[in-house]
């Protein structure tokens, strides 16, 4: 019996060049040869804050009030039915 190994389609081969999580990126190769220390210190430095227009702050202060609003209805509804 021979097996014949079926080649990939070339919509597979695609998805896979755009995928990100791939290994040979230039940065990832980099990543890959530090020591460990090395790997710890950059990979625990600090980013800075994305510059946002006033109207995106402004959408995501709206979306953390609506979580804690919908959060504290979740509390609410789950302690009154447990009388």
């Amino acid at each position: 019996m021979s097996a014949e190994r079926q080649e990939p389609t070339g919509a597979a081969t695609e998805a896979e060049e755009r995928d990100p999580r791939r290994g040979d990126r230039p940065e990832d190769e980099l990543i890959m040869h530090l020591e460990r220390d090395q790997l710890v210190r950059e990979t625990s430095r600090p980013v800075r804050r994305a510059a946002l227009s006033t109207r995106a702050a402004a959408a995501l202060w709206t979306l953390r009030v609506f979580v804690v609003i919908v959060g504290a209805m979740v509390i609410y509804t789950f302690i009154d039915q447990l009388r």
